[in-house]
């Protein structure tokens, strides 16, 4: 037994932290032996048990870890061999277990085989290095060994496997992977041979395609493709028997975008072209650990002045620094604490170690050959030999790297997870504690801080003098690290407390960026701002009602740029204009969608826009038709008023979000922005169409045209930015009349059609987006009416089946495009049915009716819901019809589509008293503001004022004439009860005061 005295000599034997688990663990350790059929193995076990040293090992492994106890009692034959002929020999037994696990053709088999060496080397490692026996370096030397030979084997046995069946042929049989071309390049820890005890393996997969060997087969990637997700199972996948290891393949180019498997070209063309810092950063450590090592070793050397550049401009040195000051964007931000600790991405962790040595190999190697070392030790001893760092840092940094590798290990060692993170109780850590034999927690924590705290020091040191990443006059808040190929736990913590609900999505997302998916974020300068812009662009948007909403609309609108430096540089020269474009992201959905379409509408947020222009008619279609003299066909006078249209509403849009402009006085603009491209579409449409069917037939010897009539928002001049279009069509032509073209057509059938056609032209989704919604169904029969209608049916219509409610919206009646006469002709139509005379008490009851009805069916609160609650705009709505129609056949003079305008003319007209007048206006105009300022906060969403921006409520308040919040709620509330109180007035109390009869009788 003279190993098992190598083993018990060892000066740091742990103690059991379970002394119940040790004690069990020694007698299933007798019982399993007793029940093999080796009576030797079976006296072995017994006298390891009764020698007191002896037996305190196997307690140790017993009472600290449930895996190591395991492996134990699974092969106690192989714990024989490893205590009796030692840890050195357990391992090359394991290695060995390998290779003949690769002789084998069944892929069953070989994982089988594979998973019972890891067990073995893992008994064989674990012994080695809690007993002293092997140093930190031979320890993770031969993780990295075992993780290397079954990776070898495993692509072995498959391109075997691809020969065999026809899909791959071999350059040498015996040896499958020698001129294969397959690259398996080991990347971190096991490139650097620095694998912890239960390390995931970072892995890229490359293949040549350029190898004569390849020339008959039309495409390697798909056999290539499969080969690695085989070998992926082949070493990954959880069996009866366990694992081998895990496996990452995300440290490839672009991940989220690529295969797991690239071809070299590609793979290189990537790497010059979009590759990033932190790649060349994750490069130094790249080494051929499988498959075609001699392809390999080619490839990096192809590769190697992307990594090791030999002059690096300013750019990308703070690019570098950039990298780091991401990491320590939190620097006095957060404490070192023991419990919970992340040793590995924490404060004065193993990553500021290896970042500590990587920062400085990027910036120098490229001049100096002698810092292009994977392993981080013998890259810290380069360091001080190139005299960039002194032997004291050197040494220091080292000795805590050790120690931290270790306290890994023993936390990995417990249950074989891939954990860094201490126990987050005392308790936790006095088991730690003992299994790292130290006496007590205590001796732990002292040390244990007083290493992270040196890492810390000399960490925070290094580039100290660049500038910080946190954002200007706020509290640093965490980590915000994009690098990599996975998501560092602490900045999702950190996006978290900004506000975000998923983080992982946030982070995805800006690693997206970072690799050069979008065109924006191509160029190496572009990322490089990026990423000094990345904390103020996200805590920002974090300010958004939504910060999710606001990131991805913020993403959507960084996709559809063509380019991105001049626009970060903006963003780095003028917050505000940051701040500008995240409160379009986060407040406004319509501004926002608009721009992530046409992003070269953010010149608006950096000048001052011309309103001015918007107030006349005439410059309005001047200008439109200027842009359609571009127009080669019909497609692009759809585009070009599409892309016009939305232009002019994103600009009155900023206004109105920035307070420039009320929101009630936006209405008419947004109106004649509307009329301007439905006057301009007209024609195309008609032109279009009359190339199939002929001249729009018109009354006898005439050429007739339609007539647009607008009711609703339009036809009133109160359009808001979410408005759709009610819209009505009219014809004057004889029932008999016909087109005159290749394919004629009936005048009811042509003007139908013609009326489809122009409702298409503005509601099909092209590149610009639409138009506006139309609604159609105001018109005479609504939905099952025609779509155009003759003036003598629609005056028919009126005269004999229109219901009340129909008089009512007709009051809003506006003719907007179309010929002139035609124009004058319905306008003078829809006068006469609006003031023919009508019996007072049938009105009355039938609007009174209706407002009950409509409230039963959409009940609404007058917070936030200025349309429907009860004093909102439908009540100041249905009053104002109500009274027009009322008096219209004695005053036609009273008649206006504009709510307020009409309520005037009521007053003037004596119709309505004045004070009456002015409650009513003054509630129609409060809510016009804030319903057109909802619909750019909201759009068709809820109000939600606890998750409302503090910009909407500010704008809102400007829009309410409220000093603060609950000054706002209190005006609304006041002048909800004012207006009601006049609609009752008015409608309720005199309709109730009716005889029954009246209200009992058919509303027409």
């Amino acid at each position: 037994m003279t190993n098992l005295t190598l083993l018990l000599q060892s000066k740091q034997q742990p103690r059991p932290a379970n002394p119940q688990a040790a004690s069990i663990g020694m007698e299933r350790w007798i019982e399993t032996a007793d029940r093999t059929d080796d009576p030797d193995l079976a006296g072995f076990a017994r006298q390891i048990a009764e020698a007191p040293d002896a037996r305190a090992l196997l307690e140790a492994l017993f009472g600290n870890s449930p895996f190591l106890t395991d492996c134990l009692l699974k092969d106690i034959g192989f714990a024989r061999l490893l205590l009796q002929d030692g840890v050195d020999q357990g391992f090359a037994n394991a290695l060995a277990q390998c290779d003949l696990a690769g002789e084998s053709d069944d892929m069953k088999a070989l994982m089988k085989g594979l998973r019972r060496a890891k067990r073995q080397a893992a008994l064989s490692i674990a012994l080695a290095d809690i007993t002293g026996q092997w140093t930190l370096e031979q320890v993770t030397q031969a993780l990295s060994a075992l993780a290397e030979r079954s990776l070898q084997v495993g692509a072995d046995f498959l391109l075997r496997m691809l020969a065999k069946q026809g899909k791959l042929p071999l350059a040498n049989p015996d040896n499958p992977s020698e001129g294969s071309g397959l690259v398996i390049l080991g990347m971190g820890k096991l490139g650097a041979r620095e694998l912890n005890y239960s390390s995931d393996i970072d892995l890229i997969v490359f293949y040549d395609d350029e190898l004569p060997l390849y020339a008959e087969i039309e495409s390697l990637r798909q056999p290539m493709v499969r080969l690695t997700q085989d070998l992926v199972k082949i070493i990954e996948e959880r069996t009866v028997d366990g694992y081998v290891f895990r496996t990452d393949l995300r440290l490839r180019p672009d991940p989220g975008a690529t295969p797991v498997a690239v071809s070299g070209a590609a793979a290189e063309s990537y790497y010059t072209s979009v590759g990033q810092n932190w790649e060349r950063a994750a490069m130094i450590k790249a080494r051929p650990v499988a498959g075609d090592i001699e392809a390999g070793q080619r490839f990096l050397s192809h590769i190697a002045p992307y990594i090791w550049r030999k002059h690096l401009d300013f750019a990308a040195i703070q690019d570098i620094h950039s990298i780091k000051r991401q990491i320590a964007a939190h620097k006095g931000g957060r404490t070192i604490a023991v419990l919970g600790h992340n040793i590995k991405l924490g404060r004065g962790g193993i990553r500021e170690i290896e970042f500590f040595a990587q920062t400085q190999q990027l910036i120098w190697g490229g001049r100096n050959a002698d810092l292009r070392i994977s392993d981080t030790c013998s890259a810290l001893d380069a360091l001080v030999r190139a005299g960039r760092i002194t032997e004291a840092v050197a040494e220091e940094m080292k000795t805590a790297y050790r120690f931290l590798r270790q306290v890994e290990h023993r936390l990995q060692m417990i249950e074989d997870a891939q954990t860094q993170t201490l126990p987050k109780d005392d308790a936790g850590i006095e088991r730690l504690a003992a299994f790292l034999a130290y006496p007590d927690g205590e001796a732990f924590r002292r040390d244990l801080l007083h290493h992270l705290q040196t890492v810390e020091t000399h960490y925070s040191e290094l580039f100290e003098e660049s500038p910080s990443l946190t954002v200007a006059g706020e509290q640093a808040r965490g980590n915000l690290v994009f690098t990599g190929g996975e998501s560092d736990p602490d900045t999702l913590e950190t996006l978290a407390e900004m506000g975000y609900d998923n983080p992982e999505r946030v982070a995805s997302l800006v690693r997206g960026w970072h690799h050069g998916r979008y065109r924006a974020t191509r160029s190496e300068r572009a990322r490089q701002i990026l990423t000094e812009l990345m904390p103020l662009l996200l805590e920002t948007l974090s300010r958004s009602a939504s910060p999710d909403t606001a990131f991805l609309r913020f993403d959507q609108f960084l996709s559809r740029l063509p380019a991105g430096v001049q626009l970060f540089s903006m963003f780095q020269a003028n917050p505000r204009l940051l701040e500008a474009v995240a409160q379009v992201m986060g407040g406004a959905p319509f501004l926002a969608e608009q721009l992530s379409r046409r992003p070269g509408l953010l010149e608006s947020l950096l000048t001052e826009p011309d309103v001015a222009a918007l107030q006349s008619a005439e410059a309005l279609q001047r200008d439109l038709d200027q842009a359609l003299g571009l127009a080669g066909d019909y497609q692009d006078v759809l585009d070009i008023v599409r892309r016009w249209n939305n232009d002019r509403r994103f600009l009155i849009g900023l206004h109105i979000l920035s307070g420039k402009l009320d929101a009630d006085a936006a209405g008419p603009l947004l109106s004649r922005v509307a009329e301007t491209a439905i006057r301009a579409l007209l024609p195309h449409v008609e032109a279009d169409f009359a190339r199939q069917h002929g001249m729009p037939p018109g009354p006898e010897g005439d050429t007739g045209g339609i007539a647009v009539v607008a009711l609703g928002k339009l036809g009133g001049g109160e359009m808001t930015i979410g408005s759709d279009l009610d819209l009505v069509f009219l014809y004057d032509a004889p029932i008999d009349a016909q087109s005159d073209g290749p394919r004629p057509l009936p005048a009811v059938q042509y003007y139908a059609r013609l009326g489809q056609r122009l409702i298409s032209a503005l509601t099909a989704q092209t590149g610009e987006g639409d138009v506006y919604p139309v609604d159609m169904r105001l018109r005479p029969s609504g939905k099952t009416g025609p779509i155009a209608s003759s003036l003598e049916s629609f005056a028919k219509y009126y005269a004999e089946s229109a219901w009340t409610w129909e008089f009512m919206a007709l009051t809003r009646a506006r003719p907007v495009a179309g010929p002139e006469a035609l124009l004058d002709a319905a306008s003078a139509v829809i006068r006469r049915i609006l003031t023919q005379p009508r019996d007072p008490a049938t009105l009355l009851a039938d609007v009174a009716d209706m407002r009950h009805r409509v409230e039963k069916e959409k009940p609404g609160t007058i917070l936030w819901d200025v349309k429907m609650g009860r004093g909102g705009l439908v009540d100041v709505e249905f009053a104002v019809q109500y009274l027009q129609l009322r008096h219209a056949a004695e005053r036609p003079d009273v008649l206006d589509q504009n709510t307020t305008a009409a309520y005037e003319k009521l007053v003037g007209a004596g119709c309505l008293p004045a004070e009456t007048g002015a409650t009513l206006i003054a509630a129609t105009r409060l809510w016009r503001r804030l319903q057109g300022l909802l619909r750019i906060a909201v759009g068709d969403a809820a109000f939600d004022e606890e998750a409302a921006t503090r910009d909407q409520k500010d704008a809102l308040l400007r829009a309410g004439g409220a000093v603060d919040f609950d000054g706002l709620k209190q005006n609304i509330l006041a002048t909800a009860e004012q207006a009601l109180a006049c609609y009752r007035a008015l409608i309720d109390d005199p309709a109730a005061a009716l005889p029954k009869p009246s209200q009992q009788e058919k509303t027409k």
